[in-house]
């Protein structure tokens, strides 16, 4: 049996993680969450998607955690926020032009509160309001990023952002941060905007360590986040990457598997 014992930080990505494929997190996962609590456990969502979206889906608990969303970008507990990382409006400004040529990608300009989208293809639209509740649709991405700073640029390609989007701005990597953030997604933000960097602000908040730090993810933009717990886990669905890097191991999102080790964890205390 792994030590869990120094535990006091769960951190755990949602899409392809605590979420099953229907996008639902289990009955399961709040008794356990209230377990947590009387452990002293502090519990963080960190997620690629908008604040909005992660919240609806932990309502109940939405007062009582940490969440980290926009890869990164932003990071409050409750409504106070404890980090923001834009990015450049002069890098979104030259990034929207070369996006708008990749045939079949979508964008998303992610801002504080709300998203944009000028795509007119109804099967995105319908499939990104999952991840954005709060959006508007607009003529010119341009003209809204000269006005509202952005937390990044999500882009979604329907059959592969590996292949199809980050070939053409993987040249940009120097100036940007690009994180395949899942099989359709890619997102562009600051070069400090990662799960990482949020992680570290709420680990020195709540004076955890890494070795207190239990972390769970699937994808490359958990990347960062896992490299800040001693006790990092890899879901069965996970990129061959993140298998790789983790230091452990546990079942599939459609199988509980982030449920199953904080069970082992409470066994443990």
């Amino acid at each position: 049996m792994k030590d869990f014992s120094k535990v006091k930080l769960v951190v755990s990505d949602m899409d392809g993680t605590l979420l099953n494929t229907k996008g639902e997190v289990s009955a399961d996962f709040f008794d356990l969450f209230k377990k947590l609590q009387e452990k002293n456990i502090t519990f963080c969502a960190a997620s690629g998607r908008q604040h909005n979206s992660i919240v609806s889906k932990l309502d109940a608990i939405k007062d009582d955690i940490y969440v980290i969303a926009e890869n990164g970008g932003v990071a409050k507990q409750g409504s106070k926020v404890l980090l923001s990382n834009f990015l450049e409006t002069k890098k979104t400004l030259q990034l929207i032009p070369i996006l708008r040529t990749i045939e079949g990608a979508n964008m998303v300009l992610c801002c504080d509160g709300e998203a944009f989208i000028e795509s007119k293809d109804e099967r995105f639209i319908k499939h990104f309001q999952e991840y954005y509740h709060s959006f508007q649709q607009v003529e010119n991405l341009e003209v809204t990023a000269k006005n509202r700073p952005a937390f990044k640029i999500a882009v979604y390609h329907f059959d592969s952002s590996e292949d199809f989007i980050y070939p053409v701005i993987s040249h940009l990597k120097e100036e940007v941060l690009l994180k395949i953030s899942g099989k359709n997604w890619l997102d562009i933000s600051d070069e400090k905007a990662n799960k990482g960097n949020a992680l570290r602000q709420v680990q020195a908040l709540l004076n955890v360590t890494k070795a207190e730090t239990m972390v769970f993810g699937d994808y490359h933009n958990d990347i960062e986040m896992m490299q800040e717990a001693d006790f990092s886990f890899a879901m069965d669905n996970a990129h061959k990457d993140i298998k790789a890097l983790a230091k452990f191991s546990t079942e599939s999102n459609d199988n509980n598997g982030v449920e199953k080790v904080i069970k082992e964890l409470l066994n443990t205390l």
